[in-house]
């Protein structure tokens, strides 16, 4: 197979950039702590379901969580169920050599902590459907996972810093929608981890832009423009996204606000000097990408306040 001058391109970005990754990895270790997902359970709740040990079937009135609630926590496992599917992604782009290979498989299997404890509490808890949990974690996992930046080192880089930090303010937002102190906890030690993953892949980009700053900024403004999270090919994903904006937990203003914005401003991408015309002309489509975005936010918001309001009324 013939090697292309931008498989060359990112073969050298990958050289040059591992002693950052070696840096970064020691950080991380650093800063990370050691939890179990076990203590984070209320096992005194369970009892036996409906089955081979003849136990009590779910019900509805079991859950003691909102509708809102349980569409985002499913949401939230079954895109962490898909790990197999984002670490094969991950291998692909970074390697499993030095360095690289060290922190995709640290990065696994700290990922697989987070569906093994939101798994453990919804079961315990009898939160959601088990049968139906379990019909669509098979059918998401069925579907896979085809990343929408393909190979590229630069655009893989980019989505994940973004879609950690996305993935932590949902964790967040949703531990805080439950209603209960213990999911609450739970969900804010899972965005814990989210959030040093985020930091993780924003200093290496941060890096790749001094490396590259016309590839990268490119890189920056094709993710941001298509971005989509990775529980995207969920069954019912639109519905469930509606329910979950609708409530709070994760919307375009947050997308807006508490994603894009914060690292768009770390990476200091409009006070950067230097760049061609390429480089130039992917900022402003990015500028002009992220005004859209503020203004339908709003527009957002604004719709949804005045149904929060017809709904008052009617109650009233």
């Amino acid at each position: 197979m013939s090697v292309t001058p931008e498989d060359k391109i990112q073969t050298g970005f990958m050289r040059e950039l591992e002693p950052v990754v070696a840096k970064e990895l020691d950080r991380h270790l650093s800063m990370a702590r050691e939890w179990f997902p076990h203590q984070y359970v209320p096992w005194g709740e369970g009892r036996d379901f409906d089955g081979p040990l003849e136990g009590e079937a779910w019900s509805l009135e079991q859950s003691k969580l909102s509708h809102e609630a349980r569409e985002a926590l499913i949401v939230n496992l079954l895109t962490e169920d898909n790990l197999p599917g984002y670490h094969h992604a991950i291998a692909t782009v970074f390697g499993r050599d030095g360095a690289w290979g060290t922190w995709v498989n640290r990065w696994t299997a700290e990922e697989n902590r987070h569906g093994i404890v939101i798994r453990d509490y919804l079961t315990v808890t009898r939160a959601v459907d088990p049968i139906a949990l379990e019909r669509a974690r098979m059918h998401h996992m069925e579907t896979g996972y085809e990343p929408t930046h393909g190979d590229s080192f630069l655009h893989g880089a980019a989505y994940v810093a973004f879609q950690e930090l996305a993935t932590r303010v949902s964790h967040r937002n949703t531990g805080r929608a439950s209603g209960d102190p213990i999911c609450e906890q739970m969900m804010t030690r899972v965005a814990a981890d989210e959030n040093l993953h985020m930091i993780f892949y924003r200093n290496l980009l941060a890096a790749a832009l001094e490396l590259a700053p016309n590839e990268t900024m490119r890189a920056i403004t094709d993710v941001v423009k298509s971005f989509e999270m990775p529980g995207a090919g969920i069954e019912g994903f639109l519905r469930k996204s509606v329910v979950i904006a609708n409530a709070g937990i994760y919307d375009l203003r947050l997308h807006h606000d508490d994603v894009l914005t914060p690292v768009l401003r770390k990476w200091g991408v409009f006070d950067l000097t230097g760049l061609n015309a390429d480089g130039e002309r992917a900022r402003e489509d990015l500028a002009a990408f992220l005004e859209h975005l503020d203004a339908s936010a709003t527009k957002f918001e604004t719709r949804r306040e005045e149904r929060r309001a017809r709904q008052a009324a009617r109650r009233s």
